[in-house]
């Protein structure tokens, strides 16, 4: 799909994969920088806080990389997994996932989807925290290594992928945009995009 007149160019701030396929739903151009921050939660932060802070230092992380002549919307996304009042990340390894599905069956978990537009024109920042409440069934030791084995969830906050096999470990899903969970809220990013003067769907 070629660039509409006078569209800025949009970037996409992300090593995450998941995130690519997302947005490519939205049939735009876009291309994608991976920004290198410190995902650690700061002492006393909220989960809430976390996602919002992270997504909005990824695009300024990304915009950074920009010249400063191409004027570019900037697209951040983080995510924290909360259960227990306990901040889950990405487990990173094998060991880790299998402790953080141990830890949440049975039970309610948030899951929290930060999104950030960027505009490094004006500076101005859209952001939001999307909310999605996932109750996960109550697993067995022997169902937790077979998903584990299976998909090797490392890389996604509460070694969970709802788009894959993951579906089977909950109960029920809950949220306002079903793509939050994946890791990109598509519908609060369209309304971003939109209030940006980005076109959809050819749409002027």
């Amino acid at each position: 799909m070629p660039d509409a007149p006078n569209q800025p160019r949009l970037i996409l701030a992300s090593s995450s994969r998941y995130r690519r396929e997302l947005l490519e739903r939205l049939r735009i151009p876009f291309d994608v920088i991976s920004p290198d921050i410190d995902e650690t939660p700061l002492d006393g932060e909220t989960p809430e806080a976390t996602a919002i802070r992270l997504s909005i230092a990824k695009a300024r992380a990304a915009a950074a990389q920009v010249s400063s002549n191409s004027g570019a919307l900037v697209i951040g996304s983080d995510q924290v997994a909360t259960c227990d009042g306990r901040q889950i990340g990405k487990p990173g390894t094998h060991e880790a996932a299998r402790a953080q599905l141990q830890s949440m069956r049975g039970k309610n978990v948030e899951f929290h989807s930060a999104l950030c537009v960027f505009d490094s024109r004006s500076e101005h920042i859209q952001s939001a925290d999307v909310i999605t409440r996932v109750k996960f069934r109550d697993l067995s030791d022997a169902e937790i290594e077979a998903y584990l084995l299976a998909e090797q969830p490392y890389d996604v906050a509460g070694s969970a992928k709802s788009e894959g096999l993951g579906i089977a470990l909950v109960d029920a899903i809950h949220s306002d945009d079903p793509t939050a969970l994946v890791g990109l809220p598509l519908i609060a990013l369209s309304t971003m995009l939109r209030a940006a003067g980005v076109s959809l769907m050819g749409a002027v």
